[in-house]
């Protein structure tokens, strides 16, 4: 999902692949397996640098086709704090993975 929209936006702007790449700092290949969905889970460093260079925020990029929910700000930050301070993505699925445990076990 992310990916097509990047290469819709993209198109959209007359911009080809190795001019975004180039404009944004990321490496042609990487942003081309982003679109191509090979690459599911870009960085929020990657997505922040591609909106920018797109005209979007970097919530547009995370919204639920589905039910056109936004990360609000907050979310967003969170996840940013989380990534600066070294957390993976398998850390907090784990985190996450245990919470729930724990509401299944107090209940």
């Amino acid at each position: 999902m992310i990916g097509a929209e990047i290469k819709r936006l993209r198109l959209l702007r007359n911009l080809s692949l190795s001019e975004l790449a180039s404009r944004a700092t990321v490496a042609k290949s990487y942003l081309s397996s982003i679109e191509r969905g090979l690459q599911q889970n870009p960085s929020l460093d990657v997505l922040t640098k591609l909106a920018s260079e797109l005209n979007v925020h970097v919530s547009h990029f995370l919204t639920d086709a589905d039910e056109e929910e936004v990360l609000d700000a907050g979310w967003l930050q969170l996840a940013k704090e989380a990534m600066d301070s070294g957390v993976t993505k398998d850390q907090f699925k784990d985190f996450i993975a245990y919470q729930r445990w724990r509401q299944r076990e107090n209940q």
